[in-house]
């Protein structure tokens, strides 16, 4: 079944030669290269391996079961490394077809995530906050940079919006499948009569998009300068440095307020206009795509109702997967794993389905 992996195996041994070749580090571009090559095919080579391994005990497990005259307690034995071996080629090979699939091209990138106060009023906007904590627990977690791109706050403490950059290996492939609406289920601070209300907040998780993928035009800019304010009209800057970019032909509009530099501000507008209009493109890939795949899970849909936040409960529930988790307050701190975990692995069955069907 996997025979032709015998060709990663020559190029894993090449790569491992090369890298460690001092020609190879007097590129440090190269090198970059050929290092992120030799860790895509690492855990391709190491699980074929263990699949290998698996095949050689279950042949001598066989061959030994085949021997006359064989006594009672090595023939049990041998039945016994049988089994195990077997086991462990069935768990080798679906791991192998999972690494396999075809990878997504966007997961070794930065994001840039939006969240956006929906349904609610202030009450969406507080949940906004919410999630935007979460987001940054987790990010922390994991040991990957947060950076502020634009901030509308509301006198409470909410955001209108909020946007940012989550810089960190495998950042997009852990957070792209949060985008979507997003529902809270509470009792708001200011109700006087303890009724649980429904507020919504969307989150869109957009890869970092580098100038060479996305071409822009200067011609289709309209950028407008402002001074930024806070929250309650309070100033952040007595200068116009904030940034307002419109892309003329979609209508995009892109605002930038969180540097005093004007620079800065223009500089990380433009890096959230090409994710956007990137994010357009694969819109329009995704629902070719769609028509093929109906997978629950990746779509990107972001008028999709995807999770529900229940505080009388303490619960959450993923509504495309239909997992729910009693432990609200432990997944609101930035434990988000065992959601992620899950979303990935319904993500690689379905792309498994469509594999065995094709």
């Amino acid at each position: 079944m996997f025979e032709n992996l015998t060709v990663f195996q020559k190029r894993f041994e090449e790569l491992n030669q090369r890298l460690y070749d001092p020609a190879s580090a007097a590129d440090p571009q190269a090198y970059a290269e050929l290092m992120k090559e030799y860790k895509g095919l690492q855990p391709i080579v190491e699980k074929y391996n263990e699949y290998l391994a698996a095949v050689k005990a279950e042949e001598e497990a066989r061959s030994m079961l085949q021997e006359s005259g064989l006594e009672k307690e090595l023939r049990e034995l041998a039945e016994e490394e049988l089994s195990e071996a077997k086991d462990a080629i069935e768990k080798t090979s679906e791991e192998l077809k999972i690494l396999l699939l075809p990878k997504d091209p966007n997961d070794d990138k930065n994001v840039i995530v939006e969240i956006r106060g929906g349904a609610g009023g202030e009450e969406a906007a507080l949940f906004s906050a919410v999630l935007f904590r979460m987001y940054t627990m987790y990010a922390e977690q994991k040991h990957w940079k947060m950076e502020l791109l634009n901030v509308n706050e509301t006198e409470l403490g909410g955001y209108k919006e909020i946007s940012f950059m989550i810089t960190g290996e495998g950042a997009y492939s852990r957070l792209k499948y949060e985008s979507g609406v997003h529902r809270v289920q509470r009792v708001p601070e200011t109700e006087t009569q303890g009724r649980i209300h429904t507020s919504t907040a969307t989150v869109a998780i957009m890869p970092e998009v580098e100038d060479v993928e996305i071409e822009i035009n200067p011609a289709d800019l309209q950028i407008d300068t402002y001074r930024a304010s806070g929250a309650g009209g309070q100033k952040v800057n007595k200068t116009s440095s904030a940034i307002r970019i419109t892309h003329l032909p979609t209508g995009l509009v892109v605002e930038c307020q969180d540097e005093r530099s004007q620079y800065k501000n223009k500089d990380k507008a433009m890096k959230v206009l090409r994710s956007r209009l990137y994010q357009i493109e694969q819109e329009k890939q995704d629902v070719e795509i769609a028509e093929n795949r109906r997978s629950q899970v990746g779509t990107g849909d972001r008028s999709e109702r995807i999770r529900t936040y229940n505080y009388p409960q303490g619960r959450m529930t993923d509504h495309r997967i239909g997992l729910t988790l009693y432990r609200l307050e432990d997944l609101l701190n930035g434990n988000l794993d065992e959601v992620i975990d899950a979303l990935t692995a319904a993500d690689r069955a379905a792309q498994l389905e469509k594999a065995s069907e094709a």
